[in-house]
């Protein structure tokens, strides 16, 4: 789903942003009808705010529109409100009973080679996340694609790690050291920051992963039943001279056939000999994960190649 004009903002709120100790927010800063912002220093702003001027209106009104989407979806199912435990979730959109999510440990989510794959979660009173608790993208899931509507506010534990974007209505608050990967909006109200008082600093960060490109190539084509097939994905990007690593799918049409760790030259090679006679439309999707550079890490976008369409003949006989 498009937030619009609000695509480049990190935090935005109706009223206030504040902020206390050491915070950190790259990307835009929109406030709209207030426009209140304190705790800027000690608090980093890396990013333009806009204080309700005509940018400020227009990224709160395509908020709107966002979050009045992701409200009026259709829930494809109802869970429960612990997502925590070691839960996994595939892309859909999910509301539960009471109108409350809680997050304790870990929930992955799981866009099963789908790198536009939505994830939408309807909270119609709030979203809570306990101490420590982290979300895990796996098979090409994107913060970008992540929506937490809340219909009153979101607090976000200490020292945990959240990806997605909160749209609530009310307020949101960010808990000392936690990690935010994605937005934090509180279109009526305050987005509140609780900082650290050393190193490293309560962030919240635009999703802004470097780009990637997939090729691929297949031989032979044609080729036969029961004969060996080869596929080959050529996987390109740069972030400071480091080239994307982990993982590459190999799709026929929707369903995984087999997958493949890059090597040193981003290439990822499948070979099988399970087709069935028939042209089968292949694609090669590479689905990120976290990539050393220094002593940091940087999560590469996810991406697919075109369709190559494998032409499978009947085996020849005697």
């Amino acid at each position: 789903m498009s937030l619009g004009d609000a695509d480049d903002c990190v935090v935005m709120a109706g009223n206030a942003v504040t902020s206390t100790h050491l915070t950190m927010i790259t990307g835009a800063v929109a406030l709209s009808p207030g426009t209140t912002l304190v705790g800027f220093p000690p608090g980093v702003v890396r990013g333009e705010v806009h204080r309700n001027n005509a940018e400020a209106k227009e990224e709160m009104a395509d908020a709107v529109a966002a979050y009045n989407d992701a409200a009026g979806r259709t829930p494809t199912a109802t869970i429960p409100p612990d997502l925590g435990g070691g839960a996994t979730i595939t892309p859909g959109v999910y509301d539960t009973p009471g109108g409350v999510f809680e997050l304790a440990g870990t929930l992955t989510l799981d866009a099963e080679g789908d790198p536009d794959a939505v994830f939408i979660f309807q909270a119609d009173s709030a979203l809570n996340t306990a101490r420590v608790s982290n979300i895990d993208l796996e098979n090409g899931a994107q913060e970008d694609n992540i929506v937490w509507q809340v219909g009153d506010s979101a607090t976000l534990g200490t020292l945990s790690t959240f990806r997605g974007n909160i749209l609530a209505l009310n307020g949101v608050t960010v808990m000392r050291g936690a990690a935010v990967y994605g937005r934090t909006m509180a279109l009526n109200n305050v987005v509140t920051l609780n900082g650290t008082t050393t190193l490293p600093a309560t962030r919240v960060t635009l999703p802004n992963n470097p780009a990637t490109a997939t090729s691929l190539t297949s031989s032979p084509n044609p080729s036969r039943t029961g004969e060996p097939v080869t596929f080959v994905a050529k996987v390109s990007g740069d972030f400071l001279g480091v080239s994307p690593t982990n993982t590459v799918l190999f799709k026929d049409g929707s369903v995984v056939i087999g997958s493949a760790m890059l090597d040193k030259l981003g290439v990822a090679t499948f070979t099988t000999t399970e087709l069935t006679r028939g042209v089968h439309p292949i694609t090669a999707v590479y689905v990120a994960g976290g990539t050393a550079v220094g002593e940091a890490w940087v999560d590469f976008a996810p991406s697919e190649s075109s369709v190559v369409n494998q032409q499978v003949l009947r085996r020849r006989t005697a």
